[in-house]
């Protein structure tokens, strides 16, 4: 490691006493890299056994990684925390120039402690942290409302991220996100909730440190080698060209697109909120993360005319990708582009995580099919398939919770289906809602087995979209599962976009790292995989977490995948199999 790196910084904010101080800590980046891996050792640290996801002392750690600002989609940011959602390991990712930000701004990491009396944000610059009156900002529906107020009254436009919480986060919804920039998202396992109970608004993040290289020459090198290599993929140009809203069509060709609650495979007509379909009709504009060629990120302009104003016109644009169109698209069966834009940027400006919401207004609206509920829970909206109109109301109510119904349809699907049943068709996989996957039984056992419930965790649905002769059994699909997550484990560390696994190979990673000061071999970065995916998972085991516990919902074995019929049997076995090796 080079001496003088800023990546050795670790930044802590106390928001109770309005304190901070910086700490080398070179121990955790020689061991862990940085990332994911420096991440949950300060979570260890940092939060006791049994702590409340909502204690003034739990804590919020932003972790960045040794080629962030070095290297091409070396482009993410980790955030780790106690999930409120789960009750065990919150982890969620996010784009855009939030990891440049924090380590330009001179930080490694940055761990925030405590709880506010009054609504705060945080101005972390010029190795400085102020604490800023956001009173005014408290209860501003609209999230990007709030970052616009703060992005006029403070300094550091250019290089800076603003991070923030809408209502949802404010009003403790499990599942609240944290919105940073304008298109990107700390997604999943309630990290906005975890800003409400602390009361903190947001946090804005900005700084000029240069960084530096152990060898400028080979640095060029290795930079335009990876460089090259991305903007030569295929894979990188389907993502540029349509994003990963292509997978709608393909999937729906397998048949292992989610539709209607998982009650469906295929849409009647799938094209109209495809990739190509919302290209054709609606994108705005593409736009990249800091440091990426590739700019995945596909926006929508959404052109409306103006209530009573019929030659008026204003124009909304919303970011789309493929798990937001499944989660408030196919899953509830909304085929009319308009409606799902309009929903999910509801969703999005309310704070909530996109693809949680999704399934619970699934679940609601089976619930009330069957009986289970009346539009006396749901105060008088009758949840329809494809109604985009009522999801939008419902949505609301989740987040300002106006009775018991909506309260629970607040703690996410598992909480709900266990008050007013239906657990059979509530797809929840450890607590967390289901990716829009149903591909067959490596993606299913994917989110049962992975540390954060996500199909980013070991690509479950890749393995089953590769079948084998002979096909694989429980044991060979738990043995790939967890092999995958624990590379992607290095790559979270680093902290490499996982669209770029494929260009990050383990000989590239090992020069990548030569050059930026971090010299590693391979045996070093598999045992630094290991390891980190050891302590993520003594984390969980330590909060309660299972594998025998474990609900497989009802609804994956009824409905037919690619692969055909589930074996839930099998499935069983599979997560035996797995407790043997994680506690062997």
């Amino acid at each position: 490691m080079i001496a003088d790196d800023p990546l050795q910084n670790v930044l802590y904010i106390d928001l109770s006493r309005n304190r901070f101080h910086v700490e080398r800590r070179p121990d955790l980046f020689e061991k862990h890299l940085g990332g994911a891996g420096v991440a949950i050792e300060l979570l260890h640290e940092t939060c006791p056994a049994g702590m409340d996801p909502f204690a003034p002392e739990a804590p919020i750690i932003l972790t960045t990684g040794p080629l962030v600002g070095l290297m091409p989609l070396a482009s993410k940011a980790v955030a780790m925390f106690k999930s409120p959602h789960t009750g065990n390991l919150g982890e969620s990712h996010a784009g855009g120039r939030t990891a440049v930000a924090i380590r330009e701004a001179g930080y490694g990491a940055i761990v925030i402690q405590g709880a506010s009396s009054l609504p705060v944000y945080l101005v972390i610059s010029n190795g400085s942290v102020k604490f800023r009156d956001a009173t005014t900002l408290w209860g501003m529906r609209h999230a990007t409302t709030a970052a616009r107020v703060i992005r006029e009254n403070e300094s550091g436009a250019g290089v800076r991220t603003i991070l923030r919480i809408g209502r949802a986060g404010e009003n403790r919804v499990t599942y609240a996100c944290v919105k940073t920039e304008t298109y990107r998202t700390f997604g999943r396992l309630g990290l906005g909730a975890v800003f409400g109970s602390k009361k903190l608004k947001a946090v804005v993040i900005a700084g000029k440190h240069s960084l530096p290289v152990a060898d400028r020459r080979a640095y060029r090198r290795i930079y335009d080698e990876v460089y090259q290599a991305a903007i030569a993929s295929p894979l990188m140009k389907k993502y540029h060209d349509l994003g990963t809203a292509s997978n709608v069509l393909p999937l729906h060709e397998i048949g292992g697109l989610p539709v209607r609650n998982l009650q469906q495979t295929r849409l009647d007509d799938p094209r109209p909120i495809s990739g190509e379909g919302l290209a054709e009709g609606y994108l705005g504009r593409r736009l990249a993360c800091a440091h990426c060629p590739v700019g995945c990120i596909h926006i929508a302009a959404l052109r409306e005319p103006y209530v009573n104003e019929p030659y008026f016109y204003k124009t909304t644009m919303i970011s789309y990708d493929y798990e937001p169109i499944y989660a408030l698209g196919t899953m509830l069966n909304i085929t009319d582009p308009a409606g799902f834009l309009r929903l999910l940027d509801v969703v999005e400006s309310w704070g909530l995580d996109a693809m949680s919401t999704g399934v619970v207004l699934a679940w609601a609206t089976e619930a009330l099919e069957r009986g289970l509920i009346s539009t006396r829970e749901t105060l008088g909206l009758n949840l329809a398939w494809g109604d985009s109109a009522t999801y939008i109301l419902a949505v609301r109510n989740i987040v300002e919770q106006p009775n018991d119904f909506y309260r629970a349809l607040a703690r996410g699907v598992e909480y709900a289906s266990s008050v007013y049943g239906g657990q059979e068709f509530a797809l929840a996989f450890g607590g967390n809602e289901m990716p829009g996957y149903h591909t067959g039984p490596a993606a299913h056992l994917g989110w049962l087995l992975g540390l954060r419930h996500s199909h980013l965790d070991n690509a479950g649905y890749s393995i089953d979209q590769k079948p084998t002769a002979p096909p694989p059994t429980p044991e060979t699909l738990v043995d790939a599962l967890m092999k995958e997550e624990q590379w992607r484990q290095v790559l979270s560390s680093l902290v490499i976009c996982f669209f770029a696994r494929g260009i990050y190979t383990p000989e590239v990673v090992q020069a990548a790292l030569e050059v930026a000061g971090f010299p590693r071999d391979a045996a070093a970065l598999t045992q630094i995989g290991e390891s980190i995916y050891r302590r993520k998972y003594a984390f969980k085991v330590r909060e309660g977490f299972d594998v025998e516990h474990l609900r497989l919902p009802k609804r994956i074995f009824e409905t037919p995948s690619p692969l055909g019929m589930l074996d839930e049997a099998a499935m069983q076995r599979a997560l035996a199999y797995a407790k043997a090796r994680l506690e062997g």
